[in-house]
């Protein structure tokens, strides 16, 4: 048998496949998904603050995860048009945070956000802090925009 494209489709051996044969996976619980610009920084701080304490983050990690967020969002402000996405889950045990734009990317040469910039150094510190409070700091970079992932696991909040 062909389908539309052409393309040979088979039968399974004992007929049509079950319906459990390909499991989904389980749904990730996104708490936020929106764009955001220079205007929505402290609507975006005050929502993430209202967020995480359903999900279990509280305390010191509660402030510090907040603070990592509104460093990367203000970086894109600043430094990659202007504008954003910003999506909030809850996957495997942690509370996720993507930040997405569609800058230029991080230019060569600027210190890894591992790294604490010098004191001569103009900027880089936001980055840095985000390392210093989530417990991972992802980052892919380019030509065509940045993605700045932070997670924080749920374990160890509270």
């Amino acid at each position: 048998m062909e389908d539309r494209i052409g393309q040979t489709v088979r039968s399974a051996p004992d007929g049509e496949p079950r319906i459990d044969a390909a499991r989904p996976r389980p749904a990730s619980p996104v708490l936020m998904d929106r764009a955001f610009s220079d205007g929505d920084i402290t609507v975006l701080r005050h929502e993430v603050t209202r967020l995480l304490p359903t999900v279990g983050v509280t305390g010191d990690r509660l402030a510090g995860y907040v603070l990592a967020v509104n460093e990367v969002i203000t970086n894109v402000v600043l430094h990659a048009g202007g504008h954003g996405r910003i999506v909030l889950r809850v996957e495997s045990g942690a509370v996720w945070c993507v930040v997405t734009d569609s800058g230029p990317g991080i230019p060569e040469g600027c210190p890894d956000g591992d790294l604490l910039p010098g004191t001569d150094e103009i900027g880089g510190r936001g980055l840095w802090l985000a390392h210093q409070l989530c417990d991972e700091v992802t980052t892919a970079t380019g030509p065509i925009g940045t993605s700045i992932g932070l997670r924080m696991d749920l374990a160890a909040s509270g």
